[in-house]
């Protein structure tokens, strides 16, 4: 694969990661472990084995499910922004690692997930203005996260 498309998988990665942080990893954990992505003798090839998938799932699911709480602090605050910073740089890196290109994808994946933290957050805004609520742009954002994740790697395996 061309060090171009890396860096756009890395880059949607990223995104995902902006919409919900453990949602990248989780999926780069769940890619690796289907050999949708080679990752043998590299520096991150445990994150292709089943307890990492097991961590990363549990992880996601859990913050999609805190994600609807009230409470929630807002993904623009800087922890939770600089959290997805790290997610997608780290789950960008995994899936460039796969190629050779992992410090390129890191930068691909850290901008990914800039703009997936902040056109989330607007995106999410406005739909929950149409709905009149939150909770369906919630799901909805939850679904473009998840089935936006698995779609980007289903790609990386067929390339």
């Amino acid at each position: 694969m061309t060090h171009f498309y890396v860096l756009l998988l890395a880059l949607g990665i990223g995104v995902i990661a902006g919409l919900r942080s453990f949602t990248a990893p989780a999926v780069v954990a769940w890619a690796a472990y289907m050999r949708w992505i080679n990752l043998t003798g590299r520096w991150d090839a445990w994150v292709g084995l089943l307890i990492t998938v097991i961590v990363f799932t549990v992880l996601a699911a859990g913050e999609l499910v805190l994600d609807q709480l009230p409470k929630t602090p807002s993904r623009t605050a800087p922890p939770s922004f600089v959290a997805r910073l790290v997610s997608g740089g780290f789950a960008g890196a995994v899936i460039g690692s796969a190629w050779g290109f992992t410090w390129s994808a890191l930068g691909a994946g850290v901008v990914g997930a800039v703009l997936g933290t902040l056109g989330g957050h607007r995106a999410r805004g406005g739909l929950a203005g149409s709905f009149g609520r939150d909770l369906p742009a919630a799901l909805l954002e939850d679904a473009v996260a998840v089935g936006g994740g698995f779609a980007l790697l289903a790609v990386a395996a067929a390339l």
